[in-house]
């Protein structure tokens, strides 16, 4: 049996070569620890965002880094207004062309302006069925202005200011969708069962134009249409908020949206009024 004495040394000897390789131990087991941590790190380390180039030649404002509210709203106004005014000056040609159309009886229309009207009703997408009378009387229904308050509301929505990817990067400031593929830009959160991009344009002219053709066309705007055709018949003007109320198709928010774009009207006249002033210079 051992003695206590040779007991008690190997303990001393065991407590003491304990002391010598515990800080060997803990050292060994912080540095795994550390080296599995910076691992793990590593691995989720974003890469560089690669930088997605503009499908338009045009210089934007830089509307993201203009931090004073005021002066970004006036620059955005101000940089839409002219493409706004000169479309619905050109809408308005084409319905006072439609309009002394109408005034003429159906055997005084030229060959020319009959052409005219059918090339029209086929951009349009009207009943091939319709008569030539009513293919007028459903044109002027479509070919008329969208107030100027709200197509510069609905764009200041859609792109954030002007800030959004689709408008810097395509020039969609509207949110409009197209199906071909590589019409535009795909949408980061698209599911893998989608097949839309966000349509891409060369010009603010362009966007502008598909946006009113889009309002003027599209089933889902037929009740804006309505309200703007008894506006018409009633001699009043077209009020961008009553005109808003037929926009509850344009986004899921349904009436929401309706709202927001109403508050948005409102809160947003002076810097309107002084873009489109500024349109008149």
């Amino acid at each position: 049996m051992l003695s206590l004495s040779r007991v008690f040394i190997m303990l001393l000897v065991l407590t003491f070569f304990g002391m010598l390789i515990a800080p060997i131990i803990k050292y060994n087991n912080v540095e795994k620890v550390y080296v599995n941590n910076a691992s793990s790190t590593l691995k989720h380390i974003a890469k560089p965002k690669k930088i997605e180039a503009p499908l338009h030649d045009l210089k934007l404002p830089d509307f993201a880094h203009l931090k004073n509210v005021t002066a970004k709203k006036q620059l955005f106004f101000d940089f839409l207004a002219p493409a706004v005014k000169k479309e619905n000056i050109r809408i308005l040609e084409q319905r006072k062309q439609l309009l002394m159309l109408k005034s003429k009886a159906l055997i005084n229309i030229r060959p020319a302006e009959k052409a005219y009207i059918i090339k029209l009703a086929k951009q349009y997408k009207l009943n091939k069925r319709l008569s030539l009378k009513k293919k007028i009387a459903e044109l002027i229904v479509r070919i008329d202005e969208v107030p100027a308050e709200l197509v510069l509301v609905q764009a200041a929505n859609e792109s954030a200011w002007g800030t959004s990817r689709f408008a810097r990067i395509g020039l969609n400031f509207f949110g409009i969708w197209c199906y071909t593929p590589q019409c535009g830009m795909i949408p980061n959160g698209r599911s893998g069962d989608d097949k839309h991009e966000v349509a891409a344009f060369e010009s603010v002219d362009q966007a502008v134009q598909h946006y009113f053709f889009n309002i003027n066309s599209h089933d889902a705007y037929k009740v804006l249409r309505e309200i703007r055709r008894q506006l018409r018949i009633q001699k009043h003007p077209l009020k961008a908020e009553i005109l808003a109320s037929g926009l509850s198709a344009y986004s899921s928010r349904g009436e929401h949206y309706v709202l927001e774009i109403t508050k948005m009207i409102e809160q947003n006249q002076s810097y309107i009024i002084a873009a489109l002033n500024r349109t008149n210079d």
